[in-house]
């Protein structure tokens, strides 16, 4: 199993924005959107950064709520880990608990590809042990 499939079951779109946003607007395109973090490109689509829901709520512990209306780029997370469509699905859990990373970037050719979350990657291995189960009983059954 790894990110390509992943990214087959659940889509490959990812929700953007830019460095010069606010912080009150990414506040709400993750509401909007019911997602945890958006991916921060430049102006080449290029990935500058991650800003998730616990930037935000860090920002305003430290700052605020007058940290809402300063830019993105004061509180995202700069060059994020980001993972390969070929990268198993082991690696990846493993590089999110270690990283303490809930949502990973997916590159493909230096490009965006996707967006992988902490859920995704639990979902995805649920499913592999369900199907490996049905098999164990299957073969057990018709022995």
């Amino acid at each position: 199993m790894n990110v390509a499939r992943i990214l087959a079951h659940k889509g490959s779109e990812v929700a953007t924005t830019t460095p010069a946003r606010s912080l009150l607007d990414a506040a709400a395109d993750l509401t909007r959107r019911d997602i945890g973090a958006l991916v921060v490109v430049d102006g080449d689509d290029a990935v500058v950064g991650l800003i998730t829901e616990r930037d935000i709520v860090a920002a305003i512990a430290r700052h605020g709520v007058e940290a809402l209306y300063d830019d993105i780029a004061r509180f995202m997370t700069r060059d994020p880990m980001s993972v390969a469509e070929d990268h198993s699905l082991d690696a990846t859990m493993e590089a999110m608990t270690i990283e303490r990373r809930r949502h990973l970037p997916v590159m493909r050719e230096g490009r965006l590809a996707g967006i992988v979350s902490i859920g995704d990657v639990v979902k995805c291995r649920i499913d592999e042990i369900e199907s490996e189960r049905r098999e164990l009983f299957a073969y057990i059954a018709s022995a």
